[in-house]
């Protein structure tokens, strides 16, 4: 039997970019059989982590981070890959002492872009970079795009929807970490008008309220309000049962390209050249390309620093959704 080869991999957040690094590990898991693979997170991320079989160990990022890394430093890893890459990464890299293969962030392409409006980035989606720092290995994407493993307890049966959903829902992702990341909640009943078919809105306790509005002005029948009711793996069992996906620049986004589901991407703020759109599934994108002060930031804003906020206001919604049965 071949010893093992121990290699530990490094993303602390957040639920998105954790996602888009599946196919390293799946990759890494089955083109390598003696290798040993350990995933380094924050605590609250683990729940992404921790019912992927391609994973043997999960280390959780604590307060006391100097007495973990003495303990990693036991474990004798082999090689380290990191695909963070920030101050902490580079301390652990220091401690543990051992070869690593670093995620090219391309920060300073992405400050021309927002910036400048210049734009050097590679038309290569972010998994592909991510799956770069396996090259030198000899390890190749297998073109199966990301992973999601939902856990059975977290499975939410049709069943148990109102009657109206269980033929057949679009799920509707209408979170997102920042203000400019979203519609407004007109724009989001206007799409639902327009998407006119049963709909279920997923997000956080956050979100509620924007859902509330959506679901009173459209009625129960069409919407139902999800937003805080589910965690995120059933949110995302929602998604893996779902017709078609809609979604802002979030994790559920990715979470749908990883059940290939299509995906309608709306995009605010930032633009689907950073490298994050929806990933070795079908989809479209929603974008207003007609502004010059887009993309603003590479992350997003609570509001829109110009307070106009054409990126979400004045987005088309004149499109074919191809998807969906005609009666339901």
């Amino acid at each position: 039997m071949n010893k093992p080869v121990k290699f530990l991999i490094l993303r602390f957040s957040s639920i998105g970019d954790i996602v888009l690094t599946t196919p390293v590990v799946r990759c890494l898991k089955q083109q390598m059989p003696e290798a040993e693979i350990h995933y380094f997170t924050k605590s609250k991320f683990e729940f992404l982590l921790k019912d992927n079989p391609y994973i043997d160990k999960v280390w959780l990022l604590e307060k006391n981070t100097a007495e973990l890394l003495s303990i990693l430093k036991k474990e004798k890893f082999d090689y380290i890959i990191d695909l963070h890459r920030n101050i902490r990464t580079l301390r652990i890299k220091l401690t543990l002492g051992v070869p690593s293969f670093s995620f090219e962030k391309l920060n300073m392409q992405k400050f021309l872009l927002t910036q400048f409006k210049v734009n050097y980035l590679p038309d290569v989606h972010i998994a592909d970079r991510c799956m770069d720092t396996l090259k030198s290995l000899g390890i190749t994407n297998d073109d199966k795009g990301l992973d999601y493993f939902i856990p059975y307890k977290d499975n939410v049966e049709l069943t148990w929807l109102p009657q109206t959903h269980q033929n057949g829902y679009v799920a509707y992702a209408i979170g997102g970490q920042h203000g400019t990341k979203k519609l407004p909640v007109p724009r989001m009943i206007e799409l639902c008008r327009k998407i006119n078919y049963p709909i279920i809105l997923l997000g956080g306790k956050e979100d509620f309220d924007a859902g509330e509005e959506v679901r009173t002005a459209l009625g129960g029948t069409l919407v139902l309000n999800s937003c805080g009711q589910y965690s995120f793996n059933q949110s995302a069992s929602l998604i893996q049962k779902s017709l078609i996906v809609f979604s802002h620049d979030t994790g559920l986004m990715h979470v749908a390209a990883a059940f290939k589901k299509k995906v309608y991407s709306i995009w605010g703020n930032t633009v689907p050249a950073f490298g994050m759109y929806p990933y070795k599934t079908a989809f479209e994108i929603l974008e207003n390309k007609n502004l010059e002060c887009r993309p603003c930031s590479k992350i997003g804003y609570k509001e829109c620093p110009k307070k106009h906020f054409k990126c979400m206001n004045d987005i088309s919604f004149d499109f074919l959704i191809k998807e969906l049965p005609l009666e339901n």
